[in-house]
């Protein structure tokens, strides 16, 4: 076993938060992603160091998608560690070539997932940080993300149905993770790939933060993260009420039109109409959604828009190759062409 604590100030905070969120629950199966960094070393060092208070049954996963150079290199540094640790440990390696970050992100979180349902661990704990969360809000923030992109980031979400992903240290910075993985002279991998600004999270990570750190505000990151956690209280509620508005417009059965026309969608107008603005816009993203499996972004909800109030027949050009939307008083429809 690594070498064993002194209880430290980063101990008591995650603790505290385990406590006030109810992230991870007492005698809890937890499997831990363990990518070799300083993050993910941190945070299995601390549920290694608390698990006695807890009473967990902790695992460890590691994920080789094999696009570093020195992946193979990680993996093995990964395994010599993981078994000095004395957990059940589960290593995957991906089986064809991964061609971007945001496909080996899928990969990972796909055998994370494979992984804790074959082994019955319904928890999976990533080492996402408050410097994470503050990276995904600007990089979203600069695509043109909406309210969701910017909180992406949250303290827990579902992988499936049987398996929740958990963030427990998301109001920690990469420089307590740091110093942290420094005082316990944890054997951290350094990869390569973080240092290459090809990649936008990188270059946001090692030049618009710094940047930003030094000219605007030295806090940025705690600003950020603490935007997002706002941010993911208004998405919540904002959501919430997007449902009890569908429940409205949304009709069940759908109402026959046309013994000729065929219809992928409907939603009524004047249920829409008496909803805020911002409701109006996130019941539409998810009728275009659900109507023909669109992700909308901002231009195609203004076009759903100006049909909220348009003369019947009003009807937008086309979203997905034959889709349109048309006006047939009281409804907004989604139609073929074809």
């Amino acid at each position: 076993m690594i070498n064993s604590p002194p209880w430290t100030p980063l101990h008591a905070h995650l603790h505290h938060i385990l406590k006030v969120r109810q992230l991870l629950p007492i005698q809890q199966r937890i499997l831990i992603a363990l990518s070799g960094g300083q993050d993910s070393f941190c945070l299995l060092q601390l549920l290694v160091d608390l698990q006695p208070k807890w009473g967990w049954q902790l695992a460890i996963a590691h994920g080789d998608h094999r696009w570093p150079l020195d992946s193979d290199a990680n993996a093995h540094h990964v395994t010599q560690i993981a078994r000095q640790y004395q957990l059940p440990y589960f290593l995957r390696q991906a089986t064809t070539e991964l061609r971007s970050e945001a496909a080996g992100r899928q990969w990972r979180y796909q055998i994370l997932t494979e992984i804790a349902e074959q082994e019955a661990y319904p928890l999976v704990v990533s080492a996402h940080t408050a410097s994470d969360r503050a990276e995904t809000l600007l990089y979203n923030l600069i695509r043109g993300s909406g309210t969701d992109g910017l909180q992406a980031l949250s303290w827990q979400r579902p992988l499936s149905d049987r398996v929740q992903l958990v963030r427990p240290l998301l109001d920690v910075a990469r420089a307590q993770t740091g110093d942290f993985c420094r005082h316990r002279n944890l054997p951290i991998w350094q990869d390569a790939m973080n240092q290459n600004l090809v990649y936008r999270r990188n270059r946001i990570r090692l030049e618009v933060l710094p940047h930003l750190k030094t000219h605007f505000n030295p806090q940025v990151e705690t600003t950020l993260a603490h935007t997002a956690e706002i941010l993911q209280g208004d998405v919540d509620f904002l959501e919430a009420e997007t449902q009890k508005l569908l429940a409205i417009a949304l009709p069940s059965p759908p109402p026959v039109l046309s013994e000729t026309e065929q219809y992928w969608g409907y939603i009524n107008r004047d249920a829409l109409q008496s909803a805020p603005l911002a409701l109006q816009r996130r019941a539409l993203r998810h009728f275009l959604r659900q109507a023909i499996d669109v992700s909308a972004n901002f231009q195609q909800i203004e076009k759903l828009m100006a049909l909220v109030k348009a003369p019947n027949h009003s009807r937008t050009d086309p979203f997905k190759k034959q889709w349109v939307a048309e006006v047939i008083k009281p409804w907004i429809v989604i139609r073929s062409l074809s």
